[in-house]
């Protein structure tokens, strides 16, 4: 029931974020890209009828002007929701976004960068807290083979043994921080190749779930919030996501939310979460019975076209992804602003 009443409104939900931060591709203005593709976002949302709960977004609650955590959204959240919104057909869900992944992306006109999104039922997605994630990624064949307590020399030549191929023939998407020297040493030393991103780690790790993609893992430490993304996007996939919370300010190098590793672990502890060390997996990340993944191209990257602006309108990629159809969608949308004197097919 899920995808059916939402699966749409959810495309339409991460193309509005697109639309409105592609207009500021390549203008250096990171901050305002991310900001235009929040409101976008958000309209979009209240638009649809449900009463939904941010459970990851742009900032902790009440601290953000903008789909902050704890959030509602939807036509169902609002004052005068009863005179329209019958109980007995309300749907509660529980919603993750990242209304523009790879803000520096789009600031500097380089690829990957999208607006995504995932939802589920009430209590189906981990409230991740705003820290760090030590993440793996590998595609189906290697799920539950790879480990993340495992080295990535052992992780590679079980890559190796599951996908048939070489160790040299693999290709690993690590994020370029000083904190993955090691790792990107360790990996190279293997015999196996890396690739090197600036930002946008979810669509990396998405890319492992599909063949074709010439990603074949994704490793290190990235942002928890986006570590949920994956793993719901990953669950719909049947593709093999692990992540384990940092809350070490040392260990990452580039600084956390919170002063100091103790105060950290009090935070954690706050939060319900009484194994900080725990090493998580797709289930748990995005454990709903239902869970969907939306995203839609920015600029253009390893999974889908970036938004291509005409006069008069513009041509967006999106991919959906729904555990109750078992559906992979790739939905290509000509989105009509004025009267166009040209429809642009390709």
């Amino acid at each position: 029931m899920l995808e059916t009443t939402l699966g749409l409104e959810i495309i339409e939900v991460v193309e509005q974020a697109a639309l409105a931060s592609a207009k500021l591709m390549g203008k250096g203005d990171k901050n305002e890209a991310d900001h235009v593709a929040v409101e976008a976002m958000r309209e979009r949302m209240n638009k649809i009828h449900m009463r939904g709960r941010i459970v990851i977004g742009e900032g902790e609650r009440d601290d953000a002007p903008m789909l902050y955590i704890g959030e509602q959204v939807g036509i169902c959240t609002s004052e005068e929701a009863k005179n329209y919104c019958n109980p007995d057909e309300l749907i509660e869900v529980d919603i993750a976004v990242d209304p523009c992944e790879g803000t520096n992306l789009v600031a500097y006109g380089q690829p990957g960068s999208m607006a995504v999104l995932a939802i589920s039922e009430k209590g189906g997605l981990f409230a991740a807290p705003d820290f760090y994630m030590k993440k793996l990624a590998a595609p189906p064949a290697a799920k539950n083979h790879v480990d993340i307590s495992k080295s990535a020399t052992e992780n590679l030549q079980i890559l190796s043994e599951c996908l048939d191929r070489a160790i040299e023939e693999l290709v690993v998407v690590v994020m370029k921080r000083d904190r993955h020297k090691g790792l990107i040493d360790e990996i190279r030393s293997a015999g196996a190749r890396v690739r090197l991103i600036s930002d946008g780690d979810v669509s990396a790790a998405v890319s492992c779930a599909f063949s074709g993609t010439n990603i074949h893992a994704l490793m290190g430490i990235g942002a928890a919030p986006e570590g949920v993304i994956s793993a719901a996007a990953m669950r719909c996939l049947g593709g093999h996501f692990q992540g384990q919370l940092i809350y070490d300010p040392a260990t990452v190098q580039t600084g956390l939310i919170g002063e100091s590793k103790e105060g950290n672990l009090e935070r954690l502890q706050e939060m319900g979460i009484n194994d900080p060390d725990k090493v998580y997996n797709t289930h748990e990340l995005a454990s709903g019975d239902t869970v969907l993944f939306a995203a839609c191209g920015i600029t253009p990257g390893t999974l889908m076209e970036g938004v291509r602006l005409f006069h008069g309108g513009a041509r967006t990629q999106s991919l959906v992804i729904s555990t109750q159809s078992k559906t992979a969608r790739f939905v290509d949308t000509v989105h009509l602003f004025d009267q166009p004197k040209t429809l642009q097919l390709r």
